[in-house]
C-alpha cells in the first residue's frame, strides 16, 4: 500500500451493535444498520452523509447490496472485498484509498452476524476440499490445531503456555462490561476443558456470538470536524499465503511477517512505538503467532513471551485489551472489533482497561485458516 500517505485518513466514528445472543429475527444486515447508527452518532454524522460502503460477511451473498438497500442509499463508493475475518482491515486501506482519491467523502465499514442464534453450520458454508474433507477435519479449529502442535513440535511451546494466553484474555474481559465471559480462569481451568482438537479445548478456542458494528472514516481534513479526536490511519499491509491450511507454506509463519513489514513501514514506526496490541485471537495459538510475526518477540518464542501474565492487564504489552475473541465476543468475522477497540484505546475511553498514555495501536486482522492477514497501525494527533 506504498501509495497511501500516512496519517491521510482518519477513523471518526466506532462502536458496536448488539452483542452475544441479540434480539430474536434480526439478521446480519440489521446489525450493519444498527452498528453504522450507533458510530455515526458517535461521530455526530448522519447517513445522508455516507457516499462510502464497505462490508462483509458469510451470511449474505451480495452483503453490499442488501446493505445500501436497508440504508436506503445509493453510494458512489461501494466495496465487499471478503477474505474472512480480515476482510475490514483491507477495507480500511481501501477505504483510505478512495478517499484519497476523491472517490468518496465519508466511508463507512460494517459486518453483522447472527452466528450464535441461528447456529455455526447455518452462519457459514462448509466447503468441500477433495484434499481435506476426506480426513473429516473439525474445520475450523483442526487446521489451527495442526499450525499448534507445529509450533509445539519444533519450538517447545507447551499447553500451558497457549492457555496462559486465554487466561490473559479473560482478565482483560473482566474488565469490559460488555463482554460475554463474566467468570474468572484459570490454566488448569483451560487444560481440564473439554478437548475440541488436541491441543486446543473448548477454552483455547473464541467464543460463538452474535455481534457486529461499524467504524466511520473521513479525509484527515474534514476527520477534525467531527465531535469526536480523530484516530489516524498511520501504517496499513496486508498478505495472503494460502487458502487451506494443506497449502500452508510453514505452518508457523503467516502472512503478518509481510503486513506486518508493510504497515510499519508507511508508519514509520516500528513493534517497541506500539502502546496496544489488538490481534485476532479466534485460537489462543493466533495470539503467539501474530506476537512473533509482528516482531513483538523473536519467532519460537511466543510462548515463554506469553507466560507470567506479560500480555494481561498488570503485564508489560497490553494485548486484545477488550478481552478478544476468547472472552469478549467473536461473532464469525472478528476483525473490525480489534478496530474498535483501538480507536477507543486511542481515544482514552476505555475506563479501567485503558491503557495509559496510549498514542499508538495496532489492529491485526486475520482471515480463513491463518490464510489471510492484514495489519492497520492507528494513532492519535500526537501522532501525526
Amino acid at each position: 500500500m506504498s501509495g497511501l500517505k500516512r496519517g491521510g485518513a482518519a477513523i471518526v466514528g466506532a462502536a458496536e451493535s448488539d452483542l452475544g445472543k441479540v434480539a430474536e429475527e434480526m439478521s446480519p444486515i440489521d446489525l450493519m444498520a444498527q452498528g453504522t447508527q450507533r458510530a455515526l452518532a458517535d461521530c455526530g454524522a448522519s447517513l445522508k452523509d455516507v457516499d462510502g460502503l464497505f462490508c462483509a460477511t458469510a451470511q449474505a451473498r451480495l452483503s453490499v447490496l442488501a446493505f445500501a438497500e436497508y440504508l436506503g442509499i445509493q453510494p458512489a463508493y461501494i466495496d465487499s472485498t471478503i477474505v474472512g475475518g480480515s476482510s475490514f482491515e483491507y477495507h480500511v486501506a481501501h477505504a483510505v484509498a478512495a478517499l484519497q482519491l476523491g472517490l468518496c467523502n465519508l466511508a463507512v465499514v460494517a459486518y453483522g452476524s447472527t452466528q450464535r442464534s441461528i447456529g455455526r453450520r447455518q452462519a457459514s458454508m462448509r466447503e468441500i476440499n477433495p484434499y481435506e474433507t476426506p480426513f473429516r477435519p473439525f474445520m475450523p479449529s483442526s487446521a489451527y490445531a495442526l499450525a499448534a502442535s507445529r509450533h509445539m513440535h519444533q519450538y517447545g511451546t507447551t499447553r500451558e503456555q497457549l492457555a496462559a494466553v486465554a487466561v490473559a484474555a479473560r482478565e482483560w474481559a473482566l474488565l469490559n462490561p460488555v463482554a460475554w465471559e463474566k467468570k474468572p480462569l484459570t490454566i488448569q481451568e483451560v487444560l481440564n476443558a473439554r478437548m475440541v482438537s488436541y491441543p486446543f479445548t473448548v477454552r483455547d478456542i473464541c467464543l460463538v456470538t452474535d455481534g457486529g458494528g461499524a467504524i466511520v472514516l473521513a479525509s484527515a481534513e474534514r476527520a477534525r470536524s467531527f465531535k469526536k479526536q480523530p484516530v489516524y490511519v498511520l501504517g496499513c499491509g496486508q498478505g495472503i499465503t494460502h487458502n487451506a491450511i494443506s497449502s500452508m507454506p510453514d505452518l508457523t509463519v503467516t502472512a503478518a511477517v509481510a503486513s506486518g513489514k508493510e504497515a510499519y513501514a508507511m508508519a514509520k514506526l516500528g513493534p517497541a512505538d506500539v502502546d496496544a496490541v489488538e490481534l485476532y485471537d479466534a485460537f489462543t495459538l493466533n495470539t503467539m503467532l501474530f506476537l512473533e510475526d509482528l516482531g513483538f518477540c523473536k519467532k519460537g518464542e511466543g510462548g515463554a513471551f506469553v507466560s507470567d501474565g506479560r500480555i494481561s492487564p498488570k503485564g508489560s504489552l497490553p494485548v486484545n485489551t477488550n478481552g478478544g475473541g476468547l472472552s469478549y465476543c467473536h461473532p464469525g468475522m472478528y476483525g473490525l472489533f480489534v478496530l474498535i477497540e483501538a480507536v477507543r484505546q486511542l481515544r482514552g475511553e476505555c475506563g479501567s482497561r485503558q491503557v495509559k498514555d496510549c498514542e499508538v495501536a495496532i489492529a491485526h486482522g486475520n482471515g480463513g485458516v491463518l490464510s489471510s492477514q492484514s495489519t492497520v497501525i492507528l494513532g492519535n494527533q500526537a501522532t501525526v
